[in-house]
């Protein structure tokens, strides 16, 4: 008998389509965070109060979301992670918004991210002068493009036009971004990802509050009205958009993706985030970034994927390295 062979088609993992819907779908929902937050901070709310309601809208949301489905896993998270847990709802979820959230109210939203993307160049910085880690070269090169591409996007060689404190402040979301890799590696197989984003939205709430001051926020001013594209909308349907789209939908869609696609494929689709706010932000804000300052925006990506791609793979002797995760989940 003469055997006879049929092409062999090449397999598509099951979890690839929906996990890319998920991915793409968290890249969306963050994405469109920094245009909605601009608008309702310039109908009257400061960055303070519209990080507040969104970090306290959300845990509200999934606080007890996560206690129906991962109850033990964020119990044992409060009961022995207390401390990074707090440090995790103040830097990462707490401080990495209002810092961005601060950023995007005194400059283009596309360049307020384009900043915060400096972060795994700063975990880079971290890992080799406090860790004493060794790494490969690309993820020096990789830290190296990135502060480039930023030089290019603010035009150093003009001399800075854009807003000093917005670009401070930028940095400032890098830094608490940055702040992530770090306490998610010292969690590293030991905190769920839903019970973690739970958890550290209701710090962040709470302890935000305090600074805040929510009974003397002006609760008048979501009943009133915020221009998005020429279009008048209601300030609490776009406080709504923020709490339920960019953080509650985001944060489990990206969940979601990471656990289909892993983290570092998930991680590289979440640069997409970028792209779809600098695009919302040209639509309904009418923010447009130069030629040049998109060929800075692309050398930005280019470094952070190569830099989040390096750190994870550092050069032995072994050593916790954190690991890239997705980046949209954080804001």
């Amino acid at each position: 008998m003469t055997a006879t062979s049929t092409p062999v088609r090449p397999v598509v993992p099951r979890a690839a389509v929906p996990g890319l819907a998920l991915a793409l779908s968290a890249a969306f929902s963050f994405g469109t965070s920094g245009p909605a937050a601009k608008a309702v901070i310039d109908a009257g709310l400061t960055p303070l109060d519209t990080v507040w309601l969104r970090l306290a809208g959300a845990a509200v949301l999934l606080v007890p979301l996560a206690l129906a489905i991962r109850g033990p896993a964020l119990r044992t998270l409060v009961r022995r992670h207390r401390a990074l847990l707090v440090g995790y709802g103040l830097l990462s979820i707490a401080g990495v918004q209002v810092c961005y959230f601060f950023a995007v109210s005194r400059l283009p939203v596309g360049i307020a991210l384009l900043l915060e993307y400096l972060a795994p160049a700063l975990v880079i910085g971290w890992l080799v002068l406090v860790r004493r880690t060794r790494l490969p070269r690309e993820a020096f090169a990789g830290a190296l493009l990135a502060v480039c591409g930023i030089a290019v996007v603010v035009q150093v060689w003009s001399g800075l036009h854009l807003d000093l404190l917005g670009l401070l402040a930028g940095l400032g979301s890098a830094a608490c971004q940055a702040s992530f890799f770090v306490l998610s590696d010292r969690l590293a197989g030991e905190g769920d990802a839903l019970a973690l984003a739970a958890g550290g939205m209701a710090v962040g709430a709470v302890v935000l509050g305090l600074v805040a001051q929510p009974w003397q926020l002006p609760w008048s001013t979501l009943l009133g009205e915020a221009s998005v594209a020429g279009t008048v909308l209601p300030v609490l349907v776009l406080v709504g958009w923020i709490v339920v789209v960019s953080t509650v939908l985001a944060y489990t869609t990206g969940i979601g993706a990471v656990r289909l696609l892993s983290a570092p494929v998930a991680g590289v689709i979440a640069t997409v985030e970028v792209v779809i706010a600098a695009l919302v932000a040209w639509l309904v804000l009418g923010e447009r970034l130069s030629p040049v300052q998109l060929l800075g925006g692309v050398i930005v990506l280019c470094g952070a994927l190569l830099a989040q791609r390096a750190a994870s793979q550092p050069v032995p002797p072994p050593s916790p390295v954190p690991g890239p995760a997705v980046q949209e989940a954080h804001r």
